[in-house]
């Protein structure tokens, strides 16, 4: 079991980053948040759980072994995998998801793309009892809205940020109508992807 790597970032995208470790390239699946941390060249240390498929072996990173612990958890509930589990990382933090939980606030949980009224309330009576209280008190905070429809086909860095949107479960139209919007309000945002991705993901945060 790889259960952390600590190595030089050789290589970024908008899901995941190349950590060379003593002249070998490991390829690990992080959140956008996280990925947006990380910098080419910099040596980092990831917490890192293996996922096993019968054609496929998957690295996933994280910045924190408690994420690591709630990518786990999270992926023990029925019928949740780890594309799944890792969008509700990109969406709660692991206090955000322990809140949730705790008061039973499905609508939260379903703000991840992927999971509805049915998977959210089936984790909340799969964790309630596992998942712990949150740490600290919830953040003041205003939810992002909803990006509407900006005519126009995207291009160059905001093609990969719906690309990598789309892979995190949230449907191509949605995706490309917020980083449209997104854009046109703020045309820098279009030179900088990772603080395009993070923008998004605040605009789309309660919509799928």
């Amino acid at each position: 079991m790889i259960s952390t790597l600590t190595g030089r970032v050789t290589a970024l995208s908008l899901d995941a980053l190349v950590l060379d470790v003593g002249g070998v390239g490991f390829a690990v699946r992080m959140t956008p948040q996280a990925l947006a941390e990380a910098r080419h060249g910099q040596v980092t240390t990831v917490h890192t759980e293996l996922v096993v498929r019968e054609d496929s072996l998957t690295l996933f990173g994280f910045p924190t072994a408690e994420e690591t612990e709630i990518f786990r958890l999270v992926q023990s509930v029925s019928g949740i995998g780890p594309r799944i589990a890792l969008a509700v990382l990109a969406v709660l933090t692991p206090d955000d998801l322990r809140r949730a939980v705790a008061a039973e606030d499905t609508k939260a949980i379903a703000r991840t793309p992927g999971i509805g009224p049915k998977v959210a309330q089936r984790m909340v009576l799969e964790l309630k009892d596992r998942i712990g209280a949150p740490s600290s008190a919830a953040p003041d905070v205003t939810a992002g809205e909803q990006a509407e429809a900006t005519p126009g086909a995207l291009a160059g860095p905001a093609a990969d940020v719906v690309e990598a949107l789309v892979g995190l479960g949230w449907h191509e139209k949605a995706a490309s109508d917020a980083v449209a919007r997104l854009e046109s309000d703020d045309p820098a945002l279009g030179s900088d992807p990772g603080a395009l991705l993070r923008s998004a993901l605040r605009a789309l945060g309660g919509h799928r």
